[in-house]
C-alpha cells in the first residue's frame, strides 16, 4: 500500500499532511498502562465514588426521573435481535425492528394527539432544536420565541442550534402575581410577530407548572401564525389534554420516564409528533406499514430524512442514529401500562405530589415558588429568617448526611437570580407517603440547621464527596 501511494513509510503519509507547526514531536503524556486486574480495582474506586437513587431516598427531576421499569422491558430490550441490529435498511429482513418502531410512533400519537410520529431521536433537549429547524424550513422566518418554563438544557441547546441557523431566540419570561409560575401570556403574545418562525413552551414547565397550552397556541397563532411546538413530559400527558388538542402543531419531549431509568444521565430517547402538514420536513426516520404482493401485511421505512438517503441540501437532520432500543423500551413501558394504566399512574402522582407539596409548604423557612396546578413536580422556595434566599446547596449537604436527596437546586441548572434558593422536587410512584414524610423531617431539620448556623455565624456543613 505504501509503494501505490508512493511513500516509504506511514510517519511520511504524516509529514506530508500535517504542517510541522502542529505536530506533537514527543509522546503522549499518559501513564503507563495498567493491567485488566488493576484497571478493574480503579474503575470500582471511581464507581463507589458515586451515590444511586437505590442508595439514598432521592427526590431528584428535573427531566430524569426515578420511575419503576416492569421486568418486561429488559426482557424485551435483550433480545438479540433488537439488542445488536443497527438500522432497518432491507425491510425484508428487518420486519421486527420495524414493527417495533411502528407501534412506538403509533403509541406517541395517541399520547400526543398529533398524526405522525417519528421513529425517535436522540433525547429531549436536541428534539426541541429539531423542532425549531423544522419550523424555520417551514416558513423561513428568523426568530424563535421561547417560554422562560423551558427546560434549560432545552434553551441552551436551541441557542446554540439557533446561532447556527442564523436565528434569533427571545425568551418570554414567567408571569408573577397570581398567574406566577406560568408563561406570561402578554408577554408571550407581545414577543410573536410576523418574523418569529416558532413559538415554545414546555408542558408542564420545568418549575412543574402546568400552562394554558390552548391559551397559548391560540395566542401565537392570533399573534402571527408561527409553528407552535410544546416540549411535553410524557407521564404527565396521562392525565393532560393532549397537546394536539390545544392546537399545539409539534409535540416534543424526554422519553425517559417511559421505561427508561436513570443509568447516570443516559441513554435515553425523544420524542417527535406533529401534524401532517410537517411529515416531510421532519428529522429521523418514520416507519410505516404496507402489504406485499401476496397482501400479507409488512413494514418499510416510509420516510428517511438524512443526509445519508438524500441530498445533503434536501436533507433536514444529519443525527445519524435514531435511539431505536430505548424507543423500544418505551413503547414496552406504554403497553404494559395500557390505557387505563397512563392514566391510574398520574392520578397516583397528582395526588402523592399535592400531599408532598402541602406537606413541605408547611415546613418553617419553605414556601411554594408558584400556587398553579402541578402533577409530579414543584419548585420551592427556601429562606433565611430575614426572608432571603436561603444556602441550598448547603441545605441539600445537610439532607444527603440524612440519606435524603431532597431535589434540584435550580439556580446551579438555570444561572436565573430569581432562581436563588429555589429547590425543585420531584415525585415518582416510587416515593410512598412514608418516603415523603421522611424527607419534610429531613428538609425541616436542614432548613432550620442552616438558619439556625447562620443566626450564629457559624460554618456551613462541610462537603461529602458524593456525586448525587
Amino acid at each position: 500500500m505504501l509503494a501505490a501511494v508512493g511513500v516509504s513509510s506511514v510517519q511520511e503519509i504524516f509529514e506530508r499532511q500535517i504542517p510541522e507547526g502542529v505536530r506533537l514531536d514527543r509522546e503522549l503524556d499518559l501513564p503507563q498502562g495498567l493491567s485488566e486486574q488493576e484497571v478493574f480495582a480503579h474503575l470500582s474506586e471511581l464507581a463507589a465514588r458515586n451515590v444511586s437513587a437505590e442508595d439514598e431516598l432521592s427526590f431528584l427531576g428535573a427531566g430524569m426521573y426515578d420511575h419503576y421499569v416492569p421486568a418486561i422491558v429488559d426482557m424485551l430490550t435483550e433480545r438479540s435481535e433488537f439488542l445488536t441490529p443497527y438500522t432497518p435498511y432491507q425491510p425484508e429482513i428487518s420486519q421486527g425492528g420495524l414493527q417495533v418502531m411502528f407501534e412506538y410512533q403509533t403509541a406517541i400519537c395517541e399520547l400526543t394527539g398529533l398524526p405522525v410520529s417519528n421513529a425517535s431521536t436522540y433525547e429531549g433537549p436536541s428534539a426541541v432544536a429539531a423542532a425549531a429547524y423544522l419550523a424555520k424550513l417551514h416558513n423561513s422566518r428568523r426568530k424563535l420565541v421561547a417560554s422562560a418554563g423551558l427546560h434549560p438544557h432545552a434553551l441552551q441547546t436551541l441557542r446554540t442550534l439557533a446561532r447556527g441557523y442564523g436565528m434569533e431566540v427571545v425568551e418570554v419570561p414567567l408571569a408573577t402575581g397570581v398567574a406566577g409560575g406560568a408563561t406570561d401570556v402578554g408577554a408571550w403574545t407581545a414577543a410573536i410577530d410576523a418574523e418569529t418562525s416558532a413559538a415554545i413552551f414546555a408542558q408542564p414547565n420545568f418549575y412543574g407548572a402546568v400552562e394554558d397550552a390552548a391559551v397559548l397556541s391560540a395566542a401565537a397563532k392570533d399573534a402571527a401564525g408561527p409553528v407552535v411546538i410544546a416540549q411535553a413530559d410524557p407521564i404527565a400527558l396521562g392525565v393532560l389534554a393532549p397537546p394536539g388538542d390545544c392546537g399545539v402543531d409539534v409535540c416534543v419531549g424526554e422519553g425517559q420516564p417511559l421505561g427508561n431509568r436513570l443509568d447516570f444521565g443516559g441513554p435515553s430517547f425523544g420524542f417527535f409528533a406533529a401534524r401532517e402538514e410537517y411529515l416531510r420536513r421532519m428529522p429521523g426516520r418514520i416507519a410505516g406499514e404496507t402489504v406485499d404482493v401476496d397482501g400479507r401485511r409488512g413494514f418499510v421505512l416510509t420516510l428517511q430524512t438524512r443526509e445519508q438517503h438524500i441530498r445533503r441540501e434536501k436533507a433536514t437532520s444529519n443525527i445519524c442514529t435514531a435511539q431505536a432500543l430505548n424507543a423500544l423500551a418505551g413503547v414496552v413501558y406504554l403497553a404494559w401500562l395500557g390505557r387505563r394504566g397512563i392514566v391510574e399512574l398520574g392520578e397516583l402522582l397528582l395526588a402523592r405530589t399535592h400531599y408532598a407539596r402541602e406537606t413541605l409548604g408547611a415546613l418553617a423557612g419553605v414556601e411554594k415558588l408558584h400556587e398553579q396546578p402541578v402533577v409530579r413536580e414543584f419548585a420551592l422556595r427556601l429562606t433565611t429568617p430575614e426572608g432571603a434566599a436561603a444556602d441550598v446547596d448547603a441545605i441539600r449537604r445537610r439532607c444527603l448526611e440524612r440519606g435524603v436527596n431532597p431535589g434540584v437546586d435550580v439556580h446551579e441548572l438555570t444561572g436565573r437570580g430569581q432562581d436563588r434558593g429555589v429547590l425543585l422536587v420531584a415525585i415518582t410512584e416510587k416515593r410512598s407517603r412514608a418516603d415523603i414524610d421522611r424527607l419534610a423531617q429531613a428538609l425541616g431539620a436542614a432548613v432550620a440547621g442552616e438558619r439556625d448556623g447562620a443566626a450564629a455565624g457559624s460554618e456551613p456543613v462541610a462537603q461529602t464527596a458524593v456525586v448525587a
